[in-house]
């Protein structure tokens, strides 16, 4: 195994993180998990927070397995999370407080307060981005407009991934990716937006310089290095943001493909060289966010499977828990096409009984009410696979050609039940692989900053050769294609 790299990936999701580690050798990559971990945000007195030096403890851990494992060497160490959120370090690189959560109820209200500074048009044709409540510009325009102390004694702003490369190699640095997330990034100039960062009266010193993806940023620090007893591990900027490392590792040779990163969110969209920022995609609320090797991946952001995971929480908790595998059992046995909702309507946004709130949105518009877990799931997931079907018409439109094939990556394609009713809903073929693909993207990413691997097109050479896939095709299109027509005129309601 001379030729052979190691690798460790951190790839942190919404709902737990796992530390994976990758072995390179003649173009073909095997991934091994050495440590998977719950991430649990905490509420307290009403807000809610990241539990961050938890996860960084969780980091050290995936660390520490290597090495007990006999992996001591491992050459580098990259980590993606979610993307929007960040901590402020003080002038002594001290963290100030819990990082927030996206979800947490500080930016209610913002969006429409934020747009008397800036308008909407504006400040999308500078960022190409998105609305969303939970944007970093909002989390940072609220804590302004409460004179929050935390920022007037902030020096450094970090976000998620940049928080934790500080913390295992001490350097303070932004990476591409994650930083296209906020809303503050120049989207043409790829620099942060001087223009926007002032009419919002924020303070400029504490934005760091970006970097680009695949950028060896150092080492760990010794400190860390005594304590885990490992030495000289780079520590590498990777796509920061999850949704780019998995895009990184969609296994195909054709530039004409659409992708969704499929998790707690899906993220669905196309590759482009240049951002597409016009009036048509403001209006139909597109993002360009950065990926790797400088690409712009044009997407929206869906929901996800979010609505089922809180379903289960809240049946668990309820002590009516049952695996994700009997629930598909029971979706299969529920009648479809009974009910549908919109996933990312604002009632499905926070935390709660997430069944009842189903069930009140079928109610609201004039449905039959889902009862059994089986008919709520149902209700989910085809209206998750028919929310595909819509919007990557509306990419189609913005794009002016078609897009004949879907990769769906990430965890949530061990929903297979998911990836049929995608293929039967949008009449097109899906490719469902790789499951890792934050991870792998991460690992291979780290590769190319290594110099063990070219680019984008041979990291996608390498997944393809390594990973399975698997492909669904539809074969229901007169079915589906009624459903389309109810589930348009549902949620127009």
């Amino acid at each position: 195994m001379s030729n052979a790299i190691k690798m460790l990936a951190i790839d942190l999701g919404a709902s737990n993180g796992r530390a994976i580690l990758g072995i390179l050798e003649d173009e073909k990559l095997t991934i091994q998990e050495v440590h998977r971990f719950s991430n649990d945000p905490v509420m307290v007195n009403g807000n809610l927070y990241w539990d961050i030096l938890r996860l960084f403890h969780e980091i050290k851990q995936g660390i520490l397995n290597c090495v007990r494992l006999g992996h001591r060497d491992i050459q580098s160490i990259a980590v993606d999370t979610w993307g929007v959120d960040f901590g402020l370090l003080d002038s002594k690189d001290n963290l100030l407080g819990n990082p927030y959560h996206y979800r947490d109820k500080r930016t209610s209200g913002m969006m429409e307060k934020l747009q008397k500074l800036i308008s909407k048009e504006e400040l999308y044709n500078i960022t190409g981005i998105e609305f969303m409540w939970f944007n970093t510009i909002l989390q940072l325009y609220s804590m302004k407009r409460e004179n929050s102390s935390l920022l007037k004694e902030a020096k450094t702003l970090l976000l998620t991934p940049d928080l934790l490369n500080y913390f295992l190699s001490g350097v303070k640095t932004t990476e591409y990716s994650i930083a296209s997330t906020t809303q503050l990034l120049d989207a043409y100039t790829k620099c942060w937006s001087d223009k926007v960062i002032d009419q919002l009266d924020l303070p400029r010193e504490i934005f760091t310089d970006i970097i680009p993806s695949g950028t060896i940023i150092g080492e760990l620090t010794e400190e860390l290095s005594t304590e885990l007893g490992i030495q000289n591990l780079r520590v590498i900027a990777v796509a920061g943001h999850d949704t780019q490392s998995a895009i990184a590792a969609v296994p195909t040779e054709d530039e004409d493909f659409a992708y969704i990163s499929c998790g707690t969110w899906s993220l669905m969209g196309f590759e482009s060289n240049q951002p597409i920022i016009n009036e048509k995609s403001m209006d139909l609320s597109v993002t360009n966010e950065g990926g790797v090797g400088g690409k712009i991946t044009v997407l929206k952001n869906i929901m996800g499977l979010w609505l089922i995971q809180e379903c289960k929480r809240y049946w668990d908790n309820e002590g009516q828990g049952c695996t994700f595998a009997e629930l598909d059992e029971k979706v299969i046995h529920a009648k479809p096409f009974i009910s549908f909702v919109d996933p990312d309507d604002v009632s499905f946004i926070a935390p709660g009984n997430m069944p009842e709130r189903i069930r009140e949105y079928c109610r609201k518009t004039g449905q039959p009410v889902p009862e059994t877990k089986g008919e709520v799931v149902r209700c989910i997931t085809q209206s998750l696979a028919l929310k595909y079907r819509m919007t990557v018409e509306k990419l189609e439109d913005l794009l002016g050609k078609k897009l004949p094939v879907i990769h769906m990556v990430g965890g949530g394609i061990k929903d297979k039940l998911l990836c049929r009713f995608t293929a039967e809903a949008t009449g097109r073929s899906v490719i469902a692989g790789p499951i890792e693909a934050s991870s792998i993207g991460n690992i291979l990413v780290q590769a190319m900053a290594l110099g063990k691997i070219k680019d984008l097109k041979q990291i996608r050479n390498i997944v393809k050769a390594s990973f399975p896939i698997v492909t669904y095709t539809p074969t229901e299109k007169e079915l589906w294609d009624k459903a389309y027509v109810a589930y348009k005129e549902i949620i127009k309601k």
